[in-house]
């Protein structure tokens, strides 16, 4: 399901057993609670919330195209935050915003959804790097773009293949 998702809104994901060591690792340390929404015994959609604390975040979210009419995505939401809410959470992070709020980011339809659900968007400072060699890190600015941008587009590819797209 999420590989349809990220191919339906146009954003790359990462293979398949980067998900699995996410999922085992957190759900045996007791930080994942599985979310499946169906519509007559079908899969449609699923999230994976995770918590820590005081926090709850949404990072995973997936659905079909069948029955999003239905909107079994804000369903989900609604048990994820109720779940958060049992589990003591006082903070429930959707996680991820576009860089650009306009409809040519990628990221755009993901935040309109959450955007929905009533999230506000929190900026924070983010990484700074301190340079220690400039021409290094002038290739690096440059050359690792590149590299990135050519390795989303083959993901993207390996993706649309994996689910006969």
């Amino acid at each position: 399901m999420y590989a349809e998702t990220s191919v339906r809104d146009g954003f790359v994901i990462r293979n398949q057993e980067y998900y699995l060591s996410v999922w085992n690792s957190f759900f045996e340390a007791g930080m994942l609670a599985p979310l499946v929404a169906e519509v007559d015994g079908q899969m449609v959609a699923g999230l994976m919330l995770f918590t820590l604390g005081k926090t709850a975040w949404y990072l995973y979210g997936m659905s079909t195209g069948l029955h999003r009419e239905k909107m079994p995505n804000n369903l989900l939401q609604w048990e994820a935050m109720r779940i958060a809410k049992l589990k003591g959470c006082l903070v429930y992070d959707l996680w991820g915003a576009p860089d650009h709020f306009d409809e040519t980011d990628s990221m755009f339809g993901v935040f309109r959804f959450k955007e929905g659900l009533g999230a506000s968007v929190l900026r924070t400072c983010g990484a700074w790097d301190y340079v220690i060699n400039p021409v290094g890190y002038t290739l690096y600015q440059q050359v690792l773009p590149r590299i990135l941008n050519v390795l989303r587009r083959n993901r993207k590819t390996e993706t649309r293949q994996e689910i006969g797209a």
